[in-house]
């Protein structure tokens, strides 16, 4: 096995290797979901700490790492007797791939037991071998629905349950969590995120000498993988020494009634989700105290705790940038108690303490500086002139309607559009040769059946004798994701009457309906002479809604440029992502007003957008008594459903968006 990345080496990064090293001592906690930018070694961090945790011992042949110690474990490989040997093994640490199949996970039939010799045998999943051990989930954001699901129910039961393909089979499956994700490449199901008992966000060090040193580290580890870690070995020993140690005392912390009530009262202060959160910072407070080699819980511990475990539990709108008030959390706690002083090492090791105190030494803090209003409300209500851009803040988002692509597509599952999916309802049977999908017993049976007189021989009369051309896969429809790409008209006639306000607030809904059905979000705008990609094709929600939140509006309707550069980054995208269906929704008034015939350039370019097949959406923001009518001829361009700008959030209605091929209908 090559040399991993030594743990303690590791630097830059000291939230995260505190948090891994104290789950590590309490596996109860939760594990942990690391939030960071691309490149901050997050991943080398995770694989590095398996290499000093302690080994475990399981039965020698058993697949499911039983604890011999534990008389009520059970392993469908069982029983096992007094005179099973027991072997001693590393921790494992098993990588979960985003795109894996759901019997890759949890386990199915072993397929080649059941056609050579007729017998139903499990073949063990991924959640099997890392009983006991640690789960990795790189970019966990991007973790299949499906996927998410059987995560959920081992990690809230501790057991898988298979019943598939005629197998039937219950395990144990506990394991520590751990997930890394890229924030802009889009947010974590509400009911995952909970499940994670910590959280840390990570960011690449600005000092140059941590940098330099980071870099020095990373060039020699290349250079000879096992020397540097030979280099690293006499603290990777006395690491892996303290963390034994850390882990016999844990459960000798006393957590007294007082401490209980001050991590009740932060959490209710915080207004956090349930009480996971008061369990959890309970835990980590006791590990935090036997990391530091004692056996009572300080305030400082509780603080740690409660910077760890809060942030992702408090309750925020989608659009909220995660974090906690630190300085909230310190007056809550008040000020420091007299330290007991430690029973073992006082050194904080990787991670340090996890906490820092930047506030003043008389504990009050810093000045804001006063902020100057650049709007007054006379400002608000006049129109910007041409070429000027005006920035108005959007309202309060609530509910979208539903805009759906018609047909039914082979994109990632997600909870837009009908679409052929690895989960979902059984639509069908499928005889493509694949040797990866949902068995679809049943279908495989009755393809056996007219051949087994042909076959009565290979199995001396016992089962059926089944051939891998028998095979029959299950169609599953379920939902899809979308690529939702907005294209905004941010022009001077879109600032006027404070209309601009209005369509950011239904600009921002569709946002928060595209978070809640796993849609990739787009954001082109147009004004003045150009279109612009504000954002290209992203999983983060969140930035889009700043990109939005700074969009300024003025000048004229370049309204064809738009559409041009929307139909461009539908063309990219589907280079890069061609299973994703687009789904443009163009906001305008449908004024055209940039360059000479601009209102006939601007239909010829809808008529091209129609053209390549994109669906789309017109959402008319024109108002008043006296209306043009000019968004109802843009749909009828691109053959497009149209929208009223106030009807977007109404809620219960869907809107399906028909093929560029299809006669318009109406709204269902």
């Amino acid at each position: 096995m090559p040399a991993q990345y030594p743990f303690c080496a590791v630097v830059g990064s000291d939230d995260m290797t505190l948090a891994l090293t104290l789950v590590a001592i309490d596996p109860l906690i939760g594990g942990v979901l690391v939030r960071g930018e691309k490149g901050t070694a997050k991943t080398t961090t995770v694989r590095g700490l398996a290499e000093v945790l302690p080994p475990v011992r399981a039965y020698d042949g058993d697949r499911f790492s039983i604890d011999p110690a534990d008389p009520d474990a059970v392993s469908p490989d069982g029983p096992f007797g007094a005179v099973t040997p027991v072997v001693e093994r590393p921790v494992r640490l098993v990588e979960l791939p985003v795109g894996a199949s759901d019997d890759r996970v949890t386990g199915s039939l072993k397929l080649d037991s059941a056609l050579r010799d007729g017998r139903v045998e499990l073949e063990p999943g991924l959640l099997a071998r890392a009983h006991r051990g640690l789960l990795y989930v790189d970019e966990v954001n991007l973790l299949h629905d499906h996927l998410v699901d059987l995560l959920l129910d081992a990690a809230a039961t501790g057991r898988v349950s298979i019943e598939r393909d005629g197998v039937s089979a219950e395990h144990a499956s506990r394991f520590v969590l751990i997930g890394t994700m890229n924030p802009e490449e889009g947010e974590l199901r509400p009911q995952l995120l909970d499940r994670f008992g910590l959280t840390v966000e990570v960011a690449a060090p600005r000092d140059p000498a941590l940098r330099v040193e980071v870099v020095r580290r990373r060039l020699a580890f290349d250079a000879d993988p096992e020397g540097f870690a030979g280099r690293w070995a006499a603290e990777q020993e006395l690491l892996r020494t303290r963390l034994a140690d850390a882990q016999g005392r844990v459960r000798d912390v006393v957590l007294d009634d007082e401490t209980l009530t001050t991590i009740a009262e932060i959490c209710a202060a915080f207004d956090v989700d349930g009480l996971r959160a008061d369990l959890v910072t309970a835990r980590t407070a006791a590990a935090h105290a036997a990391w530091q080699g004692r056996t009572q819980v300080t305030r400082e511990d509780v603080r740690v705790a409660a910077r760890l475990a809060l942030p992702h539990r408090r309750r925020r709108n989608p659009f909220d940038e995660p974090g906690l008030d630190e300085d909230r959390l310190d007056d809550l706690l008040g000020s420091d108690e007299p330290d007991p002083g430690p029973d073992g090492p006082d050194d904080d090791g990787p991670g340090g303490d996890g906490g820092s105190d930047d506030s003043p030494p008389d504990g009050t803090p810093p000045e804001t500086p006063p902020q100057e209003s650049s709007e007054s409300p006379d400002d608000e209500r006049r129109p910007a002139p041409a070429g000027a851009g005006s920035v108005a803040s959007a309202g309060e988002p609530s509910r979208a309607r539903l805009l759906v692509v018609r047909g039914t597509g082979e994109g990632q599952s997600g909870r837009r559009s009908r679409a052929r999916t690895a989960q979902g309802r059984v639509a069908g049977v499928r005889h493509d040769g694949e040797p990866t999908g949902r068995l679809h017993l049943p279908a495989t049976i009755a393809a056996a059946a007219p051949h087994q007189l042909a076959r009565r021989g290979l199995l001396d009369g016992r089962g059926l004798a089944l051939d891998i051309s028998d095979v029959r896969r299950a169609e599953t429809v379920g939902q899809e994701s979308n690529l939702v790409l907005l294209c905004v008209d941010a022009s001077g006639s879109m600032a006027a009457r404070r209309r601009m306000e209005q369509v950011k607030t239904a600009v921002l809904s569709l946002l928060l309906d595209a978070y809640r059905r796993r849609d990739k979000v787009a954001l082109v705008t147009f004004r003045q002479h150009d279109a612009e990609i504000v954002l290209p094709p992203t999983g983060s929600v969140e930035v889009a809604s700043r990109r939005l939140a700074d969009l300024p509006a003025g000048g004229r309707t370049p309204l064809a440029e738009g559409l041009h550069r929307a139909a461009e980054v539908v063309r990219r995208e589907a280079l890069r992502d061609p299973s994703r269906r687009p789904l443009l929704v163009v906001v305008t008034d449908g004024r055209a007003t940039s360059g000479p015939d601009a209102l006939a350039r601007a239909h010829h370019a809808a008529r091209h957008v129609a053209a390549a097949g994109i669906q789309s959406v017109v959402v008319d923001c024109e108002s008043g008594r006296f209306r043009l009518g000019l968004g109802v001829e843009l749909a009828t361009h691109l053959q497009a459903e149209h929208v009223p700008l106030g009807e977007v959030t109404a809620d219960g209605l869907t809107c399906v968006v028909h093929a560029a091929t299809a006669p318009r209908e109406g709204v269902a």
